[in-house]
């Protein structure tokens, strides 16, 4: 990546008399405008060359972070772990152009490639089952809270188990999902390397907690340095982790 440095903004560019278009010439009669709605003063607008023009929203560009340049920190969840091929993959016909209403008789090629998918992942990750449903993050969030509630309901816990544990570094869909899927928010704090704190941690978890939502990496675009630890504390409370 190269070297960060300030870009100067386009009106330091403006050089007067210089222009980056070339608009025809009409042989009409000048506008009329009404008095009231005209400019007491010409506009002020950067006076630029084409080239010098394409050059500072080229370099703008360049500023931002995207997967051809790096790992994305935060947010972008059905886009960061995805290399191009994926998308490429998703924009073939059978899967782009298939109506959402689509019956189930007339799709079964692509309905057999996702059950092969949830197959696959179900025996790399070892789980019983997997579901391709959440279509983004912020659905997989509540999928995941759902999940917990299901489990919970099944033991017969849900009643007394109703905070989750969310970081206070948590972006809004987190607090969001909790309350939508019936439990309570318990806020837990960051230390200054932005992992969670675990003193507070050991305050808050106990027999009322159902889960902790954890995002990897976090909103402050860090690996979770403790996650042994954190794992151990709510499995010895009985609680659950969406990570």
């Amino acid at each position: 990546m190269s070297e960060w440095r300030r870009l100067p903004l386009i009106f330091e560019r403006s050089k007067a008399g210089r222009c980056a278009c070339s608009l025809p010439r009409y042989d009409l009669p000048k506008a009329e405008v009404p008095a009231a709605l005209a400019r007491a003063e010409a506009p002020r607008l950067p006076e630029l060359a084409e080239p010098d023009l394409a050059r500072h929203f080229s370099a703008l560009a360049e500023r931002n972070f995207g997967i051809d340049s790096g790992f994305y920190p935060l947010g972008s969840c059905t886009m960061k772990y995805n290399p191009r091929l994926n998308e490429r993959l998703a924009a073939l016909p059978g899967f782009a152009d298939l109506h959402p209403h689509q019956v189930p008789e007339d799709a079964q090629g692509a309905l057999e490639l996702c059950f092969r998918l949830q197959e696959a992942l179900a025996e790399i990750s070892g789980l019983d089952a997997v579901s391709l449903q959440p279509a983004a993050g912020s659905q997989g969030e509540l999928t995941g809270l759902m999940l917990v509630r299901a489990y919970l309901q099944d033991k017969g816990e849900l009643d007394e188990r109703r905070k989750v544990v969310v970081p206070d570094t948590a972006h809004g869909t987190n607090p969001a999902s909790v309350t939508m899927a019936g439990f309570e928010l318990q806020p837990v704090k960051t230390d200054a390397r932005g992992n969670l704190d675990l003193d507070d941690l050991r305050r808050v978890v106990g027999p009322d907690t159902a889960a902790l939502m954890l995002t990897n990496p976090s909103t402050l675009g860090l690996f979770e340095e403790n996650i042994v630890e954190v794992a151990r504390i709510f499995h010895e409370a009985g609680a659950l982790l969406y990570y």
